[in-house]
């Protein structure tokens, strides 16, 4: 079991795919990371936009990696930027149960809408993007894995 969190504006005892945009980073599904700071980071959106902010925690059973797809990226490269700008133009790319990789954070977000509205091309998107950490978040895309292999422990407003 690996602890991960997530952040809302509400308590999520029960999480639901069915919530979700389609046109975030890994498409719609349930974001979550391991990183307890990023994920309080991220609660300062909602409270920048006078909403509560809710760290929820809970324990991932990592045996769902032997029931479903995953795709890993490792890199802001290439491969992950495709499936990103696939993602949020909805448009067709290879479907997974999980997907694990760099979120799209505030630098992050402005080099791709840049890349997206064709300000900048391939080749600066990628230099830009070369500097930057991924910090990382986990999308679950199937409510059977949520339902599973993800335990709500507790939350916290922040």
């Amino acid at each position: 079991m690996i602890k991960v969190y997530h952040t809302s504006s509400i308590e999520v005892v029960s999480p639901d795919i069915f919530h979700s945009r389609n046109s975030l980073d890994f498409g719609a599904g349930f974001y979550i990371t391991i990183h307890e700071d990023q994920a309080r980071a991220y609660g300062q959106r909602f409270k920048r936009r006078g909403k509560k902010a809710v760290l929820n925690h809970y324990e991932l059973d990592e045996d769902y990696k032997k029931h479903c797809r995953v795709k890993k990226f490792d890199n802001y490269d290439d491969e992950w930027l495709d499936f990103v700008v696939a993602c949020r133009k909805e448009l067709p790319h290879e479907e997974y149960d999980v997907v694990i990789g760099g979120i799209a954070n505030d630098i992050v977000f402005n080099t791709i809408n840049l890349f997206l509205e064709g300000l900048i091309d391939r080749e600066e998107t990628m230099r830009r993007l070369i500097y930057q950490k991924p910090n990382m978040q986990i999308c679950i895309n199937s409510q059977i894995l949520i339902d599973e292999y993800l335990h709500f422990i507790k939350s916290e407003e922040l």
